[in-house]
């Protein structure tokens, strides 16, 4: 079933969603919790949530809405959706709480396992990334004009490979993961989201990101990404699943821009899981 239809007004339910988040940003004012994941969440993360949940609710009362905030549903109940809404109401919650800005809203249309929609809106630059399948990935910028975005075609050797990486994470984590042999710019950016979108439009040429994520949190990129020209596989160059296991927490993965250059060397082996189960 083709829904592509819908995107307008899942673009404008994501960009309601980044006003609520930036007003209560440059208020200064919200409350924060540490989840039992020990990861932190604001009363923007719950604000935000609340108008998604309820706006794609009644956008569409026969899709069930998976969010972040309230993602404890059982695979059994899960496993009976064909469709779903897949949400991060605020996608770089550290980054909403330090003050970078580096922040997103992100909304994914998941059909039998495969994300066929996403869109990601991030309210401090008022940009908006897009795609459904088939149809292209595109940027809106704040002004209004909207282009479609592709991925950097590499050529090795004679360029060095740009690296969006976390700011919030060891940088030696992910060089170590890097052929030693070859240059690298790292690019350091908040969200996540942002990060693999940064991708799709060809600004730089990967990102490697070691650490908990959750399905929410690739699904929509992974849609944008791959209409751009891209990938977003785990660090076995395998691709990612969606609503198929018991947990909805993401292995290591990579976005990658050129699926032709040569991942499987440019990507070094994790030694220490390696040796976690040899043991």
């Amino acid at each position: 079933m083709d829904l592509s239809h819908l995107l307008p007004q899942v673009i404008d339910i994501a960009r309601s969603s980044g006003q609520v988040i930036l007003d209560i940003y440059q208020r200064g004012q919200f409350e924060k919790q540490v989840k039992n994941d020990n990861t932190p969440v604001t009363s923007a993360d719950l604000a935000a949530h609340k108008l998604v949940v309820q706006r794609l609710s009644e956008l569409t009362p026969d899709i069930p809405v998976l969010s972040e905030e309230d993602a404890d549903v059982p695979l059994t109940e899960r496993a009976k959706w064909q469709r779903y809404w897949l949400v991060d109401p605020l996608d770089g919650t550290q980054e909403f709480i330090a003050g970078s800005g580096d922040f997103a809203t992100i909304i994914a249309l998941v059909d039998n396992n495969t994300p066929t929609m996403g869109v990601v809106y991030a309210p401090v630059s008022g940009v908006v990334y897009y795609a459904y399948n088939g149809k292209g990935a595109w940027k809106t910028t704040p002004e209004g004009e909207t282009v479609r975005i592709s991925t950097h075609k590499h050529e090795l050797p004679t360029q060095s490979i740009a690296v969006a990486i976390s700011r919030r994470q060891d940088i030696s984590a992910i060089t170590n993961r890097l052929d030693p042999a070859l240059n690298y710019d790292l690019v350091p950016l908040g969200s996540a989201a942002l990060k693999s979108c940064l991708v799709a439009e060809g600004a730089v040429d990967c990102y490697l990101r070691l650490g908990p994520t959750g399905e929410w949190d690739t699904a929509a990129t992974q849609c944008i990404v791959e209409e751009a020209g891209g990938r977003i596989l785990n660090t076995h160059l395998a691709p990612l699943s969606y609503n198929e296991r018991d947990t909805l927490e993401n292995p290591n993965f990579i976005t990658l821009g050129d699926e032709s250059l040569p991942w499987s060397s440019i990507l070094t082996p994790d030694n220490r899981l390696m040796e976690i189960s040899e043991q």
